[in-house]
């Protein structure tokens, strides 16, 4: 049953990462990046890292990705539209997307032949023990501490840099 869910979830994460980067929406996008993320935090789970999984859900499904939802709003980003120019022509019509389709292609090839090797019977990580949150938390802020504060500077800088690119001049 393990197993199952294992795939199933795998699945999903997969399908809406492929999805994420497809729409030509970013509001769209921003969702499925988030259904993403759950996918991701149910694999955690199964792989016997709740920490991690309820890690992924308040860090990136809850802060990072309404700090995405924020920027796409105030910068009102429009839909994609296909090419028009002189790259366009150089790359031979919709040539972005020729491109994307050939990388697409070999990552999908590259993936059947990982998942051709694989054991599909056998759980990955199901004799790992749980990781204890008490560990986790002393390293993080004993050997890691300006790394952490580093990215929730990064992070700052970041909504500023979206805010003050909003914003609308005055006439």
């Amino acid at each position: 049953m393990d197993a199952l869910l294992f795939w199933v979830l795998a699945a999903v994460a997969v399908t809406a990462s492929v999805l994420v980067i497809g729409q030509r929406d970013p509001m769209r996008s921003v969702l499925l990046l988030i259904l993403s993320f759950v996918a991701l935090s149910g694999l955690y789970v199964l792989l016997g890292s709740p920490f991690a999984a309820v890690i992924q859900i308040i860090i990136y499904a809850g802060a990072i990705m309404v700090l995405f939802l924020f920027v796409v709003m105030l910068l009102n980003v429009p839909t994609e539209e296909t090419p028009i120019g002189r790259a366009a022509r150089l790359l031979g019509g919709a040539g972005p997307r020729r491109i994307g389709a050939a990388i697409s292609a070999l990552l999908a090839l590259e993936l059947f032949w990982a998942i051709s090797r694989l054991d599909l019977l056998t759980m990955p990580g199901s004799d790992a023990k749980p990781t204890e949150v008490r560990a986790i938390g002393l390293t993080l802020f004993r050997d890691y501490a300006f790394a952490f504060e580093a990215t929730s500077a990064l992070i700052l800088v970041a909504m500023v840099g979206a805010i003050i690119l909003a914003r609308k001049e005055p006439r």
